[in-house]
C-alpha cells in the first residue's frame, strides 16, 4: 500500500474536474455526471488506469481547492444543472468530502463515491450512491473483510451500496464470487479489466479492444455456467467508445 495519509483541514486535492459526460461502469452506467477526481490513495494497483491520481510522483499536477472553488467548477460544467456528482480517484475516501457533498446537496446536486473499501467514513451516509471495490488478486493488494463491513455499517440507511469487481482471470473471478457470497444483501457489478491502461503522464493511449471485448465474452460465459444470477456484467463503456482518453 502507499503511504498517503487521510487530508485533513478544508482543502481537498483534486487531480482533475470533467464532464458533462456519462458514468462509463457499474451501478450507473450510462448516467449523466460530473466527475471531482481527487488525488492520492493508499493503494498501488498493478492495473491501476488513473495513475495521474494516485502516483505522488504527481502530486505537483493535483491543486488543493476549497469547496466554493471546486463548486463553482462544477457548476460552471454543468450549467447549474443538478445531475449526480461521481468522486473519485485514487482514493476519494483520503479527502474531506463531508462539506462537499453537504454543499452540492442544498443545490439538489447528487453525490456516488468509488472506493476500494480501505478506509471508512461516517459521511459516508450523505451519499446517494457508494460503490464499494474490493480489489482482486491481479492487482497486488490485499483485501480486508472487516474495513469493508465498517464501510458498510458507516453507509448505514443514506445511500445505495453495491459492489463492484474489476476481473481478469479466474483467480479474479473466484475473489468476486467469495466476496460477494459474505454480502448477500448489495447488488454486485462485474467488469472486465483494461489491460492497456495508459501510462500516467497520457491524455490518450491504444487499448486493446478485441483483448476487452475477448475477456468480457469469456466473463459472462463463466458467470452462465455458474448460474451466478445475481451478477451484472457490464463493460467499461467509456473505454470502448473513448479508449483511454482523459476527461470524458
Amino acid at each position: 500500500m502507499g503511504g498517503v495519509s487521510p487530508v485533513s483541514g478544508d482543502l481537498i486535492r483534486v487531480s482533475e474536474i470533467f464532464g458533462p459526460t456519462i458514468q462509463g461502469e457499474g451501478v450507473l452506467i450510462g448516467q449523466p455526471t460530473v466527475f471531482v477526481r481527487t488525488g492520492g490513495c493508499d493503494y498501488r494497483c498493478s492495473w491501476c488506469d488513473s495513475l495521474h491520481a494516485v502516483e505522488s510522483a504527481y502530486r505537483d499536477t493535483w491543486t488543493a481547492m476549497s469547496v466554493p472553488d471546486i463548486w463553482a467548477e462544477v457548476e460552471r460544467l454543468s450549467g447549474k444543472a443538478p445531475l449526480m456528482v461521481s468522486l473519485s480517484g485514487g482514493n476519494p475516501a483520503i479527502q474531506p468530502l463531508a462539506p462537499l457533498i453537504e454543499h452540492g446537496k442544498k443545490r439538489s446536486y447528487r453525490f456516488a463515491l468509488e472506493t476500494q473499501g480501505s478506509l471508512a467514513r461516517d459521511w459516508f451516509s450523505s451519499l446517494d450512491v457508494l460503490v464499494l471495490s474490493p480489489k482482486p488478486p491481479s492487482s497486488g493488494m490485499e483485501y480486508d473483510r472487516q474495513t469493508l463491513v465498517d464501510c458498510i455499517a458507516r453507509a448505514g440507511e443514506g445511500p445505495r451500496v453495491v459492489l463492484k469487481f474489476v476481473v481478469f482471470d479466474e483467480a479474479d473471478y473466484a475473489f468476486a464470487r467469495s466476496v460477494s457470497a459474505g454480502f448477500p444483501q448489495l447488488s454486485v457489478y462485474l467488469q472486465p479489466g483494461n489491460h492497456t491502461p495508459p501510462p500516467p503522464d497520457a491524455e490518450d493511449f491504444p487499448i486493446d479492444v478485441e483483448g476487452i471485448m475477448g475477456r468480457m465474452h469469456w466473463l459472462i460465459d463463466r458467470v452462465m455456467a455458474d448460474r451466478w444470477f445475481a451478477a451484472t456484467v457490464l463493460p467499461q463503456l467509456h473505454v470502448l467508445l473513448w479508449g483511454n482518453r482523459r476527461g470524458v
